[in-house]
């Protein structure tokens, strides 16, 4: 394994965090703050206990996940389309460097940024409403899980697109409201049976869903599921990754 291309396309990727701050993190917390403060404690403070958890409280994880999702799909979709962009992929394909070297650079980096921008809005939260986190292993395992699973996702996203408005199409259309339809801020057992059955297909819910359980020891879907649906996404991303650097897909054109 090379281990030095591995580590330059890592700490590439770190530096344009640390040069964009105000974009990478501050923004990010500053908007899921402001989540709190309107719902945590405007709303919040008027709701009654969902499955024994205060308001304010039980919409961490899924604010959380929220920040998590978006931030992942976007730090890896950028990092990838970018020598796309400029024309330095080339170089990139010709370096003695695998697909899975490659990867391990992108990915790792976005996956960090993600992780540590998750546990900064969690000490955040902690300003706004007070919390326990019954399982801290899962808690982080969770988190950890999630950033690597959906910075692949953007990954994939940056190889598909080839301009700059196809980068938020998916996020801003898709991921985002299935993140608010995925219980971020409501039990899916509040709706009535049907639409119990529908958000069930939501892929989000399973994410939300074991990540609350780490916090509050409950959750809308077994851990069990919550875990095997996530993995499930994770080998799919992984796969077509694969197949793209194989084939050349949105690289060699």
């Amino acid at each position: 394994m090379n281990i030095q291309g591995i580590r330059a396309i890592y700490r590439f990727e770190m530096a344009r965090t640390f040069r964009t701050l105000a974009q990478s993190i501050a923004a990010p917390v500053l908007t899921t703050s402001l989540y709190f403060i309107v719902f945590g404690k405007a709303i919040g403070s008027r709701m009654g206990d969902i499955d024994g958890v205060t308001y304010g409280a039980f919409i961490i994880p899924g604010l959380v996940m929220l920040s998590l999702l978006n931030e992942s799909i976007s730090n890896a979709s950028f990092g990838i389309y970018m020598p796309k962009w400029v024309g330095t992929i080339y170089e990139l394909l010709s370096a003695p460097v695998s697909w899975g070297e490659v990867v391990l650079g992108y990915v790792g980096a976005a996956a960090t940024k993600s992780v540590v921008l998750g546990l900064l809005i969690l000490a955040t939260a902690r300003i706004f409403v007070p919390y326990e986190i019954a399982h801290p292993f899962w808690m982080m395992a969770f988190l950890v899980l999630t950033a690597v699973t959906f910075s692949l996702f953007g990954f994939i996203i940056g190889l598909w697109a080839d301009n700059f408005q196809k980068l938020q199409i998916i996020p801003t259309l898709i991921v985002t409201p299935l993140t608010f339809l995925g219980g971020a801020f409501y039990s899916i057992n509040m709706l009535p049976p049907f639409w119990q059955n529908v958000t069930l297909f939501n892929p989000v819910v399973y994410l939300i869903s074991g990540f609350r359980w780490s916090f509050y020891g409950v959750a809308d879907v077994h851990l069990a599921v919550s875990v095997g649906m996530t993995l499930c996404f994770l080998v799919a991303c992984l796969t077509f990754v694969w197949w793209a650097f194989k084939t050349g897909y949105r690289l060699r054109s």
